[in-house]
């Protein structure tokens, strides 16, 4: 008589608690993110132990709203899916929000991050954005659309020159 009672007592907390995370997850799943992301940069890295050598993957994302707004983030994870997934989050913490004048810039900005030298110029509408890399990422999901940019430093390092284009952006007035 006791066992059955235990037995249904049990029955009916895992139908609560399935219920909750059905529920949790049916939320989750209709709340679609504003933002649009892309992946600029993924590499596999290394790190020496006694044992041997142990891999991790490191993602660069990029994140923004297309209305202002845009984030890089970066992030270290054993697998691909983790690395991105921690890179995103981490591009949500580092947003910085923009005034721009229609679909450009409202005037010539340049900066520098470590090796990476960018010089953003507004254009007239329909004009289009000229500008190559990590550069054309970063100001496509800000919301540029009308632009040339030209990346003057000696590196080809897509983190940096995408760092320094949030940079030049920090400086808008």
């Amino acid at each position: 008589m006791v066992s059955i009672l235990i037995y249904e007592i049990m029955e009916k907390q895992t139908q609560t608690t399935e219920k909750r995370f059905s529920r949790m997850s049916r939320d989750i799943k209709r709340q679609p993110s504003e933002f649009k992301e892309k992946v600029i940069d993924l590499r596999r890295v290394t790190r020496v132990m006694a044992g041997g050598k142990r891999f991790k993957f490191r993602a660069t994302v990029v994140i923004g709203n297309e209305k202002g707004s845009v984030g890089i983030g970066i992030a270290k994870g054993m697998d691909v899916m983790q690395a991105i997934d921690k890179a995103k989050t981490d591009a949500k913490k580092h947003l910085i929000a923009l005034k721009l004048k229609g679909k450009t810039i409202p005037h010539e900005i340049e900066a520098k991050f470590s090796a990476a030298k960018v010089l953003i110029k507004p254009a007239k509408e329909g004009h289009g954005l000229k500008a190559g890399g990590s550069v054309r990422t970063v100001l496509l999901l800000v919301g540029v659309r009308d632009a040339t940019a030209k990346c003057l430093g000696g590196t080809k390092n897509k983190l940096t020159n995408a760092m320094a284009t949030i940079e030049a952006l920090k400086k808008l007035k």
